[in-house]
């Protein structure tokens, strides 16, 4: 009996103990909650939403379609098609003007200048032929395109700005975001009006195919079709980046262009002329069978596969097998990102290139040029037989001129390649010409034989090959069953 007395006393006082703790705890949590402490997450979003919400417009644009001429016999709902199509109607009335159809769109932007500037995507406005801004205050206004970028999907319009016209918003820095910080994302979804929703930074310097420079912050922030265009704020209240896609098929995935992008971009948007930075090479990425075949130590870096004639890069010494480590004092990591350094640089800035080159690192001064445009050009696959699995042949005068090639060009082509063979998984295709076989030069079906009977099998083969305009390298490697 003494002995459950004793065991209830010090429950009691354990009981008591607790209750002191949380008594005196307690006004502590709460502040620390109603403080927005980054323990606890903010305790409410308003003052935010509040702060920035008149900076940010819905956008609604007009397309106007032409399309097939005005016929109403010729429809094909139309019971009298089968008689009276267009050919009918135009013996006896002449040319029939064409019909006209608007499409109309919706998306999103947020103010950046007091004159009326505002940042938006580039798909939200590209083809329209009239853009209407809204305020939140249900003012609107006649907006015109100033600069479009499609490669980043940015583009830069201007309103007229009137009396009340609000303040701009403040453009943060993106690179200092960290995943897990919290954002917030206002918008027009579905043209419903200025929608908030927030959450938190999931993942940065994301790809998903959606341009050459894509780098894009993934929120789990719900965005839907209209959002895009508009800003993605941290909880300072700063702009750090534009929302802009969505996986549809996903849930709680968006994606927003980082700021810091859009901000170096600015300039040039507002001259309406964008211009990018070229170096003047083909590169890859080096993957760990490419770094044993050059010796390398690591597989970060970028791979010249080729230089361009009377390119800022030949001007500079760069040459193909030269593994670009640093570019501009920053390290360079893939071929992705090299490509976004090189393009956000301005034409004629001399840069400082660290190469690996044949073992031994390498300093080059390069004055980039301007990118030219692009140029594409089609591949003529054509015939199947060996260990590896491709078929090659010599470039006789009439097959250079069946696949667009210079009658001088040197190497093999690939006319066959085996499904499932070590060529397939290489990567390699009918129509691709091989230059180089180990670094050894190819200029006929002879020596292309003689080096291939060489090469070391269980070390793999380091083939250059020519594909359209460009050239990479591409290690071949024999599997266990041939």
């Amino acid at each position: 009996m003494k002995q459950n007395k004793r065991t209830s006393l010090k429950i009691f006082r354990y009981v008591a103990l607790f209750g002191i703790i949380a008594l005196f705890c307690a006004p502590a949590l709460a502040q620390a909650a109603a403080s927005g402490s980054k323990d606890y997450g903010p305790a409410s979003f308003a003052d935010l939403a509040e702060s920035v919400k008149h900076s940010v417009v819905n956008i609604s644009t007009t397309q106007v379609i032409k399309g097939a001429p005005m016929n109403p016999f010729g429809s094909p709902n139309s019971p009298f098609g089968h008689f009276f199509g267009n050919d009918f109607f135009n013996h006896f009335f002449g040319n029939i003007p064409q019909g006209e159809m608007k499409s109309h769109a919706l998306g999103s932007g947020f103010v950046i200048s007091s004159n009326g500037f505002i940042l938006t995507n580039n798909h939200v406005v590209e083809k329209a032929t009239e853009i209407k801004v809204k305020l939140d205050s249900g003012a609107e206004y006649d907006a015109k395109i100033i600069g479009r970028d499609p490669k980043t999907d940015l583009a830069l319009i201007k309103v007229t700005p009137k009396k009340n016209f609000p303040a701009p918003v403040k453009l943060g820095n993106s690179d200092a975001i960290r995943v897990g910080d919290w954002v917030m994302a206002v918008g027009n979804p579905f043209g419903l009006g200025q929608t908030v929703t927030t959450g938190i930074i999931s993942a940065k310097g994301r790809i998903i195919g959606a341009g050459p420079y894509d780098d894009f912050l993934q929120t789990d922030a719900a965005i839907n079709p209209g959002n895009s265009g508009g800003p993605l704020f941290d909880m300072a209240g700063e702009v750090i980046g534009i929302n802009t896609a969505i996986i549809a098929s996903g849930q709680n995935i968006g994606f927003a262009i980082p700021i810091n992008v859009a901000k170096e971009l600015l300039p040039q948007l507002e001259s309406g002329k964008i211009i990018r930075g070229w170096l003047g090479v083909m590169i890859q990425d080096i993957t760990p069978e490419l770094a044993k075949s050059f010796g390398l130590s690591t597989t970060e870096g970028v791979l010249i596969s080729d230089v361009s004639k009377d390119s800022p890069a030949e001007k500079a010494g760069l040459k193909r097998g030269d593994v670009i480590t640093r570019f501009d004092g920053k390290e360079v990591k893939d071929a992705h990102m090299l490509s976004r350094m090189v393009a956000a640089k301005k034409p004629n800035t001399t840069v400082t290139v660290e190469v690996i080159r044949d073992k031994k690192e390498k300093s080059l001064q390069v004055k980039l040029g301007t990118m030219p445009q692009n140029q594409q050009a089609a591949l003529s696959p054509m015939e199947n037989k060996s260990p590896w699995g491709l078929t090659v042949q010599e470039i006789t005068p009439d097959l250079a001129s069946h696949l667009g090639l210079n009658p001088d060009e040197k190497g093999v082509v690939i006319s066959d390649v085996k499904p499932g063979s070590p060529a397939a998984e290489a990567g390699l295709r009918a129509g691709d010409i091989i230059k180089e076989v180990d670094r050894k030069e190819i200029k006929s079906l002879g020596a292309y034989d003689k080096a291939m009977n060489k090469a070391d099998k269980s070390e793999g083969v380091l083939l250059l090959i020519k594909r359209g305009n460009g050239t990479i390298f591409v290690v071949l490697k024999q599997s266990g069953n041939e």
